[in-house]
């Protein structure tokens, strides 16, 4: 018994050893932990402004009815190609039809009006030069013929300002186009300046993109942008800023921004939805860390470094970014390598075990 009183004082002493060796196994070289894992590089920083929009053709064209009426004869339905001058819509309406015979009775009437006035010119004339009438009268005369002739001027500038309005009973295509809208059919009655079709210039697009009221400082005409279609999600195309509405929606505070594609893309239409990347600074050779890399605590930015196989929580000074990448001003150096996707739970001397970077692999 007292043999085993003896030695439990050192079993307590190695027990503790062992639970203290344990303990510092497991914080140490034990407690390894997976990590994606990637280099600090110096590269270019594309820095661009991110819009979503919509697609519109270039030469667009709302076409209504001038005057209320019947549609005779529809020429053309939507998604039909139209010819310029041709007829889209034809309309009967008797308000212009009765205009124009109005006005060629009036015509016809200062025509008469106006060949009695110089016959009675003439006539004066020759009574002026017999001495048969004072000099008062044959002014009278010439200034009656003279006002005659300039009504009846005028009566034939209405005539064909009342013919002229029988040609608008027609809606003609602007432009050669497509007709993309057709909202009426044969028999229908319309009210005049109301909407009846649309032709569009299908041969060139643009994009239009609502850009977010503190991004509008930053862009100007002649930029480069990138374009993705909700349509081809896989493929980019180029285009140029063409034109920045100088005027914020005061609900959605955006400003309208056109984008010209610079070459045509035959899989588009109008109204298809679209995103826009507006680059409007490229600044080379910067050190890059994914954005993913760096958390924020207490204000302050971090990363996690590896260090000899193992976790350093180390601080850094960011600047701008793109959608990928930020640039690092302090803290870090190019080569250094940082865990791409932080967790919660690491340590300073963390050992770490580096896996695929499933951002690359995917």
């Amino acid at each position: 018994m007292q043999n085993l009183q003896k030695m439990l004082p050192k079993f307590s002493i190695a027990f503790v050893i062992v639970f203290v060796a344990v303990s510092a196994y497991l914080l140490t070289r034990g407690n390894t932990v997976e990590v994606e894992a990637a280099k600090i590089t110096r590269s270019e920083l594309v820095e661009a402004v991110y819009a979503t929009g919509y697609v519109e053709a270039e030469n667009i064209a709302a076409l209504s009815a001038e005057f209320s009426g019947t549609v005779r004869t529809v020429g053309a339905l939507e998604g039909e190609r139209v010819k310029k001058g041709e007829e889209i819509i034809v309309f009967d309406s008797p308000q212009p039809r009765l205009a124009v015979e109005e006005a060629r009775a009036a015509v016809a009437e200062e025509q008469a009006a106006a060949r009695d006035d110089i016959l009675k010119l003439q006539r004066n004339r020759m009574l002026f030069k017999a001495g048969a009438i004072s000099r008062q009268q044959l002014d009278e005369a010439e200034r009656n013929s003279a006002q005659s002739l300039e009504s009846l001027r005028q009566r034939q500038l209405q005539l064909r300002s009342r013919e002229d309005d029988l040609t608008k009973l027609s809606v003609v295509a602007p432009f050669d186009g497509m007709l993309t809208l057709q909202k009426v059919k044969a028999g229908d009655y319309v009210q005049a300046n109301t909407e009846v079709a649309e032709v569009a210039d299908t041969s060139s697009y643009l994009v239009v993109v609502e850009v977010d009221e503190l991004d509008v400082p930053r862009l100007r005409t002649g930029l480069n942008a990138v374009i993705a279609f909700d349509s081809m999600p896989d493929k980019r195309f180029d285009a140029t800023v063409v034109r920045i509405v100088p005027q914020t929606d005061r609900v959605t505070k955006t400003s309208r921004v056109y984008l010209r594609l610079n070459k045509p893309v035959e899989a588009i239409q109008g109204g298809m939805t679209a995103t826009a990347n507006i680059i409007y600074n490229v600044k080379k050779g910067t050190l890059l860390a994914r954005k993913s890399s760096v958390f924020e605590q207490d204000r302050k930015a971090y990363v996690w470094k590896i260090v000899s196989g193992k976790l350093k929580k180390q601080a850094v000074r960011t600047g701008d970014s793109d959608l990928t990448f930020i640039e690092i001003l302090d803290g870090l150096a190019e080569g250094d390598q940082v865990v791409t996707s932080p967790q919660e739970n690491y340590r300073d001397g963390m050992e770490t075990r580096i896996v695929e970077d499933r951002k690359k692999s995917s």
